[in-house]
């Protein structure tokens, strides 16, 4: 290929608008730093390459076709293109290469021809509207006829650096600065919907993050939690190295159960959270923590409630969701890869009051808190755990003593997930129980069967056996989630999907 190693593609990365209208210096600092990353990206992924910058571009030669999802992830670029390099001396160079690139491509389609210019006049000397003139002219006989409006194929040419770069399609990038541009800061995180989007909204803002777990839901939460702040960090951090500081966090809930007025627990374990946060941010150097907060969604997060638990820090508190509906955070977080995993996420917090306050005042906050012990907070802050999330491997985060690989033939296989997906395929002879209603019946099971748990990701399955061994029971969970499952259960050769062998769809398990 022209312009390319041989073997290789060529990928153009656009940058983001709040990039490339930034003055000279600014620019120049924003592209090292994205280039940087892009390197790190295709470095972590395997992928071979050679970047090289221009004013307004960044042209990368890669192997292999699975660069391009990889650079559309990355924060400051707007799109992403595999293209066609060619000379661009004069228009009928242009054109003729075009001819040859589309011919085959525009035959018996409805087309258009896209062209323009990048930089100044003096760098791309040739007008883009003759372009398009010429070339959708020399291509139109070979077509279904020229559609402005809506094309079904469509012709796009960059003239700049002297060639006239071919493609087809754009992919979307995330735009934004380049991450790490604009700082570092603390995220506190729970697994959820809300913290992993506010984190992600932050990194697209190019603040590098660590991120904070307060931990009230024994090993599953924080096997859940884990999960899902490693896909943000291996699909969206490159260029950092975002470490997770994971704080057991109940001794600190006991606490204040213990020593506050019970409607307002709430407010004085969000406090407790930031106060948490701000001393990792400070022994890091970071300058703000993020939170996943959204005004009104629910009791804590009332204007007034966010005011006082605001205070109980002196770093800024950076609130990116503050505005959104929760249909919006959902679909980001489709978007950004972490939804599957959050929705297997439970919510893990025992400090829900049945009339939480709505409304508190800073001054009886304050009394509330001389009551509690400062040193549990010290002591769970020593104690925290600290990984380096890029460093972890997903398949390889679990609770190693709680899981199977296989399924014992004697076992009593529960189903957890809901009856739709329990319907449509199901480990052969697996009963079946939603979540919800399994948390609530577990205590009835008959003691005497060994029972095996699934559900999709092994998040779920996870908690209940955890809960179940916690009280006596012989109980194990399969952790690789219903795919890997099925993946078993095809190897093995057993009949899957419809009504299972001895066993009833619906049925649940003995009491």
């Amino acid at each position: 290929m022209s312009g390319a190693s041989r073997g290789r593609s060529l990928v153009l990365l656009r940058l983001s608008g709040e990039v490339s209208t930034k003055a000279d210096a600014t620019r120049r600092r924003f592209v090292d730093r994205l280039q940087t990353n892009a390197h790190d990206a295709l470095v972590s992924e395997g992928i071979g390459h050679r970047i090289r910058v221009t004013r307004n571009r960044l042209l990368a030669e890669v192997d292999g076709a699975e660069a391009i999802p990889v650079l559309a992830r990355l924060f400051g670029v707007q799109s992403v293109s595999a293209v066609e390099p060619r000379p661009a001396e004069s228009v009928e160079q242009v054109v003729q290469a075009g001819v040859e690139l589309f011919a085959d491509r525009v035959a018996g389609h409805r087309f258009a021809v896209r062209a323009r210019r990048v930089g100044d006049r003096h760098e791309a000397p040739l007008r883009p509207a003759e372009i398009e003139k010429q070339l959708g002219a020399a291509l139109r006989p070979r077509s279904a006829g020229v559609d402005l409006e809506d094309p079904e194929v469509t012709v796009r040419v960059e003239l700049f650096g002297g060639r006239a770069h071919f493609f087809t399609e754009a992919v979307p990038g995330p735009g934004g600065l380049p991450l790490g541009t604009e700082g570092r800061a603390v995220a506190l995180c729970s697994g959820g919907f809300d913290s992993a989007v506010a984190a992600w909204r932050m990194l697209r803002r190019g603040v590098a993050e660590d991120f904070v777990f307060c931990n009230l839901g024994g090993v599953s939460h924080r096997l859940g939690a884990l999960r899902v702040m490693v896909e943000l960090a291996r699909r969206w951090c490159y260029g950092t190295r975002p470490r997770l500081h994971a704080i057991e966090f109940g001794p600190v809930g006991e606490e204040i159960c213990r020593a506050t007025e019970r409607r307002f627990w709430q407010v004085h374990l969000k406090r407790m959270m930031l106060r948490a946060a701000e001393t990792v941010a400070r022994e890091s150097g970071a300058l703000a923590i993020v939170t996943g907060e959204s005004v009104g969604q629910v009791s804590s997060q009332t204007l007034r409630n966010l005011a006082v638990i605001r205070q109980a820090t002196e770093l800024p508190v950076l609130q990116p969701l503050a505005g959104s509906n929760k249909d919006e955070i959902l679909a980001e977080a489709r978007a950004i890869g972490t939804f599957d995993l959050s929705a297997a996420v439970g919510e893990y917090c025992g400090l829900v009051p049945r009339r939480p306050a709505t409304t508190s005042r800073l001054d009886a906050i304050l009394r509330q808190e001389e009551r509690i012990d400062p040193a549990v907070l010290r002591t769970a802050l020593e104690a925290r755990e600290v990984l380096d999330l890029r460093s972890l491997e997903p398949e390889a985060i679990g609770i190693p003593e709680l899981e199977v690989q296989e399924i014992p033939p004697e076992a009593t296989v529960l189903d957890l997930r809901d009856l739709r997906a329990y319907r449509s395929w199901h480990w052969p002879g697996a009963l079946h129980l939603e979540f919800g209603q399994a948390l609530r019946a577990w205590p009835s099971f008959d003691r005497s069967q060994r029972y095996v748990l699934y559900c999709e990701f092994g998040l779920k399955s996870a908690h209940l056996a955890e809960l179940m061994r916690e009280a006596g029971f012989r109980v194990h969970h399969y952790a690789r989630g219903i795919h890997s499952l099925r993946e078993l259960a095809a190897r093995a050769g057993t009949r899957a999907g419809g009504e299972p062998v001895g066993s009833r769809s619906g049925a649940e398990p003995p009491g």
